[in-house]
């Protein structure tokens, strides 16, 4: 049986609907931590990114469980993918963009990138980095300028000032004060989530 859903609950979920950003998103590649998968994910929900890909091809999807994940998780849409370039080709459509994490000679410095395109950002394993196949179809990589002895932060956290610097400029250019969804879509999604 269905609860009734409150006016003030149905609020919040018109609220977040309207500032949910439907072209930036994440690709996650083969990311099998489920704590970093699940930290990566609430960032999503807190900048308003409303889809995630995910290209798993030599790990699987970690289980995330209900606990720490499961508020953030039921809010993004996963979609699976194990074909790259079918999938590099859709997200680079319509003037969009395909970036990935990476510290070759000619990666630039997040701040650098134009986040109000539509944008997709690769985030790979720590350990083995871009999918081979995925590096071959993402040249322009995007590095986050430290100033320790470490030179690389952990993927969820790295997801997360990548997210904070493309709201920010999203922000700016005011992308979250009209819905980037229709009328359709937003009622779809509306329905969706009066259920969950």
């Amino acid at each position: 049986m269905r609860r009734e859903i409150s006016e003030k609950r149905k609020q919040r979920i018109e609220g977040v609907l309207s500032r949910r950003q439907k072209d930036l998103t994440l690709i996650m590649d083969n990311i099998w931590d489920p704590h970093n998968v699940s930290a990566v994910l609430r960032s999503c929900d807190a900048f308003g990114v409303s889809d995630v890909h995910l290209y798993y091809t030599t790990s699987q999807w970690p289980d995330l469980g209900r606990k720490s994940s499961g508020s953030a998780k039921k809010w993004i849409r996963l979609h699976q993918h194990v074909d790259a370039g079918a999938m590099v080709e859709v997200l680079n459509q319509e003037g969009g963009q395909v970036l990935r994490t990476g510290f070759s000679p000619t990666a630039r410095p997040v701040m650098d990138f134009d986040f109000t395109r539509p944008t997709a950002v690769v985030l790979s394993n720590e350990h083995r980095g871009t999918s081979p196949e995925l590096a071959a179809l993402v040249p322009d990589e995007v590095y986050i300028p430290m100033q320790g002895m470490v030179q690389s932060l952990n993927v969820s956290v790295a997801a997360a000032i990548i997210l904070y610097e493309a709201f920010t400029q999203r922000h700016g250019a005011g992308m979250y004060d009209a819905p980037s969804f229709g009328a359709a879509e937003l009622a779809a999604l509306r329905a969706d989530w009066y259920g969950r």
